[in-house]
């Protein structure tokens, strides 16, 4: 008879555990997948404004109620000080964006907008302009129209609410438009600088030995093309003219290389039981011994019924019975150089469940067996 995988049993059972073992090959990939060409990033903008045409759902907040003044005040209408206006359809909001690379004077961005005072709701209300600012307090982009709210609420008279979703943060697709343009150091200098988004010696030295194969550059007489820096910046030598150095850039991001092998690393996820396993993980010489103690606990009432005649009381008496059922133990051992492979696939047949697995990797990394990274996340 042939025996079942222990992983397919174990996902047949409806455990909660995934392991996943990265190839023993990588693929070939693109440049423009591995890293990013320096300069060229985004750039966070926020402002703050108000949320006008609620329908009841805005607040009366005091820094509400000065920024309605102050914008009445901008079209030239000034209320008394005494004036307490009521704007229970006004809220106060504040505006985020992510002003992309490039990003033109003239092209529109999406807008989160998110209440920043006591307003329940900000489903059918408009924006009002609102100034943009970056790190450098300039103003690069400017808000304004309705929003899309996907979260509700609704209350009762008696105080009870329910609430789904968020329905106090909104978004308006396109609802900013750029004004300022970010400056890019992309086109200065002589010389280009890749970042890998996941920094390795190995593979930066792949990436730069990927270039001058392809373009001819040899660092052995000094004609490299790119040479790596560091860990994770590789410099290539580029075109100064603008058109050259672009279409430079369109072939260089498509060149395909192997990137390193990822450093030996256990990652666990201890809130959903997900354990990532790197192809490069070893156990030097180890005996694990797995047993499992169950401790079942029932509650019995006993009654006991007096005679009609003795005229005395029924008495019910609580009756605890305690179980304890200590499986049978089992201990295993592990030669030099096993895979953390084989340690699931024997753990899995003494019937561990994903708790288990847990504690006896962790075991086995303070008693060093464990040759690689244990992360929990």
């Amino acid at each position: 008879m042939k025996m079942q995988n222990p992983l397919t049993k174990l996902f047949c059972a409806g455990l909660v555990l995934s392991i996943v073992l990265s190839t023993s090959v990588f693929a070939q990939q693109r440049i423009k997948d591995l890293a990013s060409i320096q300069g060229v990033r985004a750039n966070q903008l926020v402002g703050y404004g108000l949320v006008v045409g609620l329908p009841g759902t805005g607040e009366q907040s005091p820094f509400t109620e000065q920024s309605f003044r102050t914008m009445l005040s901008n079209f030239g209408i000034s209320l008394d000080e005494n004036t307490k206006p009521k704007i229970k359809n006004v809220a106060a909001v504040a505006v985020h964006a992510e002003l992309p690379a490039f990003a033109k004077p003239g092209q529109t961005i999406d807008i989160t907008v998110s209440s920043v005072g006591e307003a329940s709701s900000l489903r059918g209300g408009t924006l009002l302009r609102t100034f943009l600012k970056g790190l450098d307090g300039q103003v690069y982009a400017v808000a304004q129209g309705s929003l899309v709210v996907s979260g509700f609420g609704a209350q009762g008279a008696d105080g009870s609410r329910i609430i789904a979703n968020t329905p106090t943060v909104g978004r308006i697709p396109n609802g900013a438009l750029v004004e300022r343009e970010v400056p890019s150091g992309l086109m200065h200098g002589k010389e280009l600088t890749l970042n890998l988004h996941r920094p390795d010696f190995s593979t930066a030295q792949a990436l730069a030995n990927a270039i001058n194969e392809r373009l001819g550059g040899d660092p052995l007489n000094g004609t490299a093309i790119a040479r790596p820096i560091d860990a994770t910046s590789v410099k290539v030598s580029a075109p100064t003219d603008q058109s050259q150095r672009i279409g430079f850039l369109a072939t260089i991001e498509n060149f395909t290389f192997t990137p390193a092998d990822a450093s030996a690393r256990v990652v666990i996820n201890s809130r959903t039981g997900t354990i990532v396993v790197g192809k490069n993980v070893r156990l030097l010489p180890a005996a694990i011994t797995h047993g499992g103690l169950t401790v079942t606990i029932s509650e019995n009432i006993q009654v006991d019924q007096p005679n009609p005649l003795a005229q005395g009381e029924t008495a019910i008496t609580p009756q605890s019975i305690i179980d304890v059922d200590m499986a049978d133990s089992r201990m295993f051992k592990f030669d030099p150089g096993v895979t953390l492979d084989e340690l699931v696939r024997a753990v899995n047949q003494v019937g561990a469940a994903p708790g288990d697995l847990m504690a006896i990797l962790e075991a086995l990394r303070q008693a060093g067996a464990l040759q690689g990274e244990l992360v929990v996340i």
